[in-house]
């Protein structure tokens, strides 16, 4: 960090030592919400723990939220709830719990009636659940597959006379004939007063997929309060960005990163992913709204206030991947309410909270356009002009690795006949390189955001994916099919790309600049060969810190790490054996403040995880020692 930036880091840090802003008081505090506050910031204002002390973490208990015999392999990428002292999990196999915060013991446990026992090696994931209270009652509401569950938080036991058997059965109540399609939910909704919306997932693939319309239920029910169509019907608005009686049979624009809400203006924020299929829309054309959007809603009816369209008529799968980042800054003089949104494009999209103007100039270009026959590619693309994108959105043969002579002369011949291009070149018949990759850019876990700074922190991919299109067979239903979602890699099975692979990156958003950018994960037989860090490939988010501490894991060498939120420079590290695939949440219980994660399976190819301490779906806290 230069010294410019360390003036304004503290000068900033100086005119935050307001009440607003003061650590809690007590020996309590929550992680009540999937993104830590309503407006997902991801942020604490606790600060037992600092970039002073942080070195000295230790492990305070362990969870093993599979049972001994369990056969799960996969990913586990829940963040607790932490809410008056309990903390709600969803683990391995699916199982839903609660566990005392303080010390890990096991209060509860709930296994979900749809989720069958021959299933749960694959079962899927989970990425937590919302919580909701009217001082008397108090329910979890938890995604599991094609079912969100209604559970009563005290005992775990399921609320029969909510929705259908005590759930929402996100393939009913769609607006469209189902019949060979199918809806889940991963990620937890969001709850506005006794309205819970709710997410989806759909197929994404060339064979027809069920529309991401917005659903809100009432809490106590479970009965449809009110249904945005994402794909707009007859009369409503953006039927016109779709060929007539699109609504019909169009898939997708659906929001499967989360939401968040501004309970003081009664809004939703909701940012949803592409149309389908992902790389071709000819049966779409058309800038298909509301694909790749953030919408704003009114929470008790549904009706749209706003939206902002990310890209237009998708075909790179670009989706918004994650929760609008609500935030405070400082522009032109003034304190602006704004959407801070973080998508796989890399770039910040600064919003207007209210009016869902963008803060600063994002200028409509024009890009290239395909030439496979029957695609109408949408004539311009939207490009903000700050911040500046945090990840590359560009690729050429002279970004080819240089890891090696050899790694590179490997790359070289084996990406002969490929394409290169910029971030909206479209999709064509011979194998193309997309940078970002289809991962992003930023994915599911979103960015912090601390109002101390006004910086906001993005764990991002840095690593080129690549796909074709070919015509699919006469019966196939379908025009083109694709050669699937490539992630290239060298002999060794290191990304083609030159490093970086995975950052972080931190933005101060009241100047629209990058103040810092750091390799996030590392590859230690690369490292041993003189290599500089190089990043990895990341899934999951970080949290911020009063303590001037940022957590993060995601990467695939299995390490879970505490940053200097200043600078970038690492404070901490611990090795898991596993990968720490799931934004970790911090808390405070009897009076010692907490910083959990899970612990998944290894899924990296090119440098196996040494055996750790932990197995999969463990839930690890640590903590600085007693005393």
């Amino acid at each position: 960090m230069n010294a410019m930036n360390r003036r304004r880091f503290a000068a900033a840090a100086a005119a935050a030592a307001a009440p607003g802003f003061a650590a809690p008081r007590g020996r309590n505090h929550g992680w009540n919400y999937y993104g830590g506050d309503q407006g997902a910031t991801h942020y604490s204002p606790l600060d037992q723990i600092t970039a002073a002390n942080v070195p000295a973490l230790e492990v305070a208990w362990v969870h093993h939220s599979a049972a001994p015999a369990s056969r799960y392999r996969g990913s586990v990428e829940c963040t607790p709830l932490v809410v008056d002292g309990v903390m709600y999990i969803v683990g391995a196999d699916l199982l839903i719990q609660a566990l005392d915060a303080a010390s890990g013991k096991l209060l509860w446990s709930h296994s979900p009636a749809n989720v069958t026992a021959g299933g749960r090696r694959a079962a899927g994931v989970s990425r937590g659940s919302t919580y909701w209270t009217d001082g008397r009652q108090r329910r979890l509401f938890v995604p599991v597959q094609s079912r969100v569950w209604c559970l009563d938080a005290a005992s775990g036991k399921v609320i029969d006379s909510f929705g259908e058997a005590g759930a929402i059965n996100m393939e009913k109540d769609v607006d469209r004939d189902m019949t060979g399609l199918s809806l889940a939910s991963t990620t937890p909704g969001a709850i506005c007063g006794d309205v819970l919306v709710v997410t989806s997932r759909t197929e994404e693939g060339p064979r027809p997929a069920a529309p991401g319309h917005i659903r809100a239920y009432d809490v106590r029910t479970g009965k449809r309060r009110w249904i945005f169509h994402t794909i707009p019907h007859p009369g409503e608005f953006g039927y016109d960005t779709w060929p007539p009686g699109a609504w019909k049979y169009a898939g997708g624009a659906n929001c499967w990163g989360g939401m968040s809400v501004d309970e003081k203006r009664g809004l939703v924020f909701v940012s949803t992913g592409s149309p389908t299929f992902d790389f071709y829309g000819g049966d779409r054309a058309g800038a298909n709204l509301f694909g790749n959007c953030v919408i704003a809603l009114e929470a008790e009816t549904g009706k749209r206030v706003w939206h902002f369209q990310t890209v237009h008529h998708d075909v790179w799968d670009y989706d918004v991947p994650c929760q609008p980042t609500l935030v405070t800054i400082n522009h032109r003089g003034r304190r602006v309410d704004i959407v801070a949104q973080v998508s796989k494009t890399g770039w910040v999209y600064m919003l207007d909270r209210t009016t869902g103007q963008p803060i600063h100039p994002i200028e409509e270009r024009p890009v290239p356009q395909s030439a496979i026959p029957g695609e109408k590619t949408y004539p311009t693309q939207p490009f903000p002009t700050a911040p500046p994108p945090f990840s590359r959105q560009f690729s050429s043969r002279d970004d080819l690795t240089n890891i090696s002579p050899a790694a590179r002369a490997y790359v070289q011949e084996q990406l002969r006949d490929f394409e290169f291009g910029s971030i909206f070149t479209p999709p064509g018949r011979k194998e193309r390189i997309f940078m970002p990759g289809f991962h992003g850019g930023a994915l599911w876990g979103g960015a912090s955001f601390d109002p101390r700074t006004a910086l906001l922190y993005v764990n991002h991919n840095e690593i080129p994916w690549s796909t074709s299109l070919s015509e699919a067979p006469p019966d196939a239903g379908y025009r083109y099919n694709f050669s699937g979602y490539h992630r290239n890699v060298d002999a060794e099975g290191y990304p083609v790309i030159r490093p970086p692979w995975g950052q972080i990156s931190a933005i101060d958003l009241n100047q629209a600049k990058i103040v810092w950018q750091v390799p996030h994960g590392e590859f230690k037989k690369l490292t041993a060969r003189g290599v500089p860090r190089t990043g990895t490939y990341i899934r999951g988010g970080n949290i911020a810190t009063a303590g001037g501490v940022l957590f993060a894991g995601g990467t695939l060498d299995s390490v879970f790490r505490a940053y200097d939120s200043r600078t970038g420079k690492v404070l901490w590290e611990k090795y898991l054996g596993g990968g720490a695939f799931a934004t970790p949440a911090t808390y405070m219980a009897n009076g010692r403040q907490f910083v959990v994660v899970p612990v998944s399976d290894d899924l990296n190819p090119e440098e196996p995880s040494e055996p750790g301490p932990y197995r999969i779906g463990d839930f690890v806290a640590f903590a600085l020692p007693k005393g």
